[in-house]
């Protein structure tokens, strides 16, 4: 079962608000598949596409409750391990950048 979790909230230390998105692929707690995006996904996108100018619209394609296939397609495409993959996504999502 896929579940998508979408909330707002409100930072006092940097005093602005933040939008939270949890996409989760399983209810298989010992291994689940998430994705955590504090902006929206076409958000995310365009700064990784900024980021990797080799990264293409189809690479990126985010289907709702097939994260796994676009993780498994970046890692193939950014040669990169899956915690890798998922935590550039998510340092792009808060602006962190794990660029390169």
């Amino acid at each position: 079962m896929h579940n998508l979790i979408v909330g707002t909230g409100f930072d006092f230390e940097t005093q602005s608000f933040y939008f939270l998105s949890i996409i989760h692929k399983t209810l298989n707690m010992k291994n689940p598949s998430v994705l955590r995006l504090e902006v929206a996904w076409e958000i995310v996108k365009e700064r990784m596409k900024e980021n990797d100018i080799n990264l293409t619209d189809e690479d990126l394609e985010y289907i709702p409750g097939k994260e796994e296939e676009l993780i498994k397609r970046l890692e193939k495409v950014m040669n990169r391990s899956r915690g890798q993959v998922i935590a550039y996504i998510e340092s792009i999502s808060s602006n962190e950048d794990l660029a390169g």
